[in-house]
Formats: structure tokens, sequence, C-alpha cells
């Protein structure tokens, strides 16, 4: 899972960044308004964590941005702004949580969970597609009822499919969800094609059908046989 942190403090911002980090998922972090909107336009979160008071500007003039180009990134607001009147203007302006600074890291960590749950799977922990069972908290996947031996980039991809099922993929729009920004920096995304054809071998050897489509010239796509 892919986020974007909008954060001015640095200390903070590279605590949250290593934790996420760690725990699975590709943080990418901007310290303002600007940054952030180059990185909104030019690519895809499944959450974004935005401070209010940033070098720039405020964090709501973000957030009406992002409502008016119909944005689907969930949003939680990272801020030491604590009154209701703040909270409420957050919310009504498109916001999906808010946390008041200072705050535990396993806290935002249940929250962006909860969050992509939401948004991504009807706020269920485990995902069933079919023959298919994935605990998205214990990162367990099972075919048949049974668990099947699967690499955390695998489970990731294979969320990812699922969650956008009977679209086409790109393979740069895979690349991007699994390294983040770091995708353009490769010569070639020929490590997609290996994590669909490993993830591919590991669900069809486990006696699932073969979801995961090829579509030639433009990327892959999950879809019931």
């Amino acid at each position: 899972m892919k986020l974007l942190l909008i954060e001015d403090e640095i200390e903070l911002a590279k605590s949250i960044q290593n934790y996420l980090n760690k725990n699975d998922f590709v943080c990418e972090w901007v310290d303002n308004i600007l940054l952030a909107m180059d990185k909104i336009s030019n690519y895809s979160y499944d959450c974004i964590l935005l401070d209010l008071m940033l070098p720039d500007g405020n964090g709501f003039n973000l957030l009406k941005t992002l409502k008016k180009a119909n944005k689907k990134e969930g949003v939680i607001i990272i801020s030491a702004k604590e009154t209701l009147q703040t909270r409420i203007d957050g919310f009504n302006l498109g916001a999906d949580d808010y946390l008041i600074k200072p705050f535990h890291l396993s806290e935002l960590l249940v929250r962006i969970q909860a969050l992509i749950r939401r948004k991504q799977f009807d706020g269920n922990n485990k995902v069933i597609f079919n023959e298919i069972e994935i605990n998205t908290l214990s990162k367990e996947v099972k075919i048949n009822n049974l668990k099947i031996e699967i690499t955390k980039k695998e489970i990731d991809l294979l969320l990812f499919l699922i969650g956008n099922k009977n679209q086409v993929l790109s393979k740069a729009a895979i690349a991007e969800h699994l390294s983040g920004d770091m995708a353009d920096m490769l010569d070639n995304h020929d490590f997609v094609y290996a994590h669909i054809k490993n993830l591919k071998k590991k669900i069809k050897d486990a006696g699932a059908k073969n979801y995961i489509q090829t579509v030639y010239g433009l990327g892959y796509k999950w879809q019931n046989e």
C-alpha cells in the first residue's frame, strides 16, 4: 500500500515514514503543499497523511483542490490544531479522519489500516474472492482454506489487483504501487513481470483459478475466468 506524508516537522516526519515503511507500507514524504500537489498530480495513493500548518499555506487548501479534482485518496489530517471547528472544517472538506498531535505511531497505523479497509474492502479485515482469502492484518493468504507461503510484496500485489478487479493496470501503475516514486528511477519494470509470474504460479499451484489476465500491450487485469 502506498502513502503520501505531507509534514514539515522533520523529526516527526522521519519517525512516521520509518515506522510505516517497517510495517509494509511504501511511505513517501514531502514538506510543503507545492511538492504535495506535484506528487498527487502524477501519482495515486491509498492514503494521504496531511498536516494543516505548512510553510507555503494551509492544508485545507490542498483538501479543496483534491475535492475539486475528484481524487479518491483517503485523507487523514494530522495536526496540533484541536478545536472543534477545525475538525468540522476538515471533515466538511473531505477528510476521512483527524488525528491530533502528539499521537502514538501505533494508533496512526491502526487508523490507516481502518481507512484503507473502508475505502477498498468494505471495512473487512478479510478479503475474500471465491476460493481465495486474505487476512489484511496477519498478512496470511489461504486458498481453499489452506495457508500458502507468499511474500509481503506478493500480498500487496494481490490486494492491489483484487481491489481494482476488472480494471486494466499498467506495469507502471503496479510498479508505482509496489515501489513508490522509486519506480521512476528504474530502467525498466521487469520486476513487475517477475512478481506477477510468481503470484500466478503460487495461486495456481494451490488450486485457485487463473484470475490474473495479461492484456497485451497494456498490462494486467484481475477477473473471473
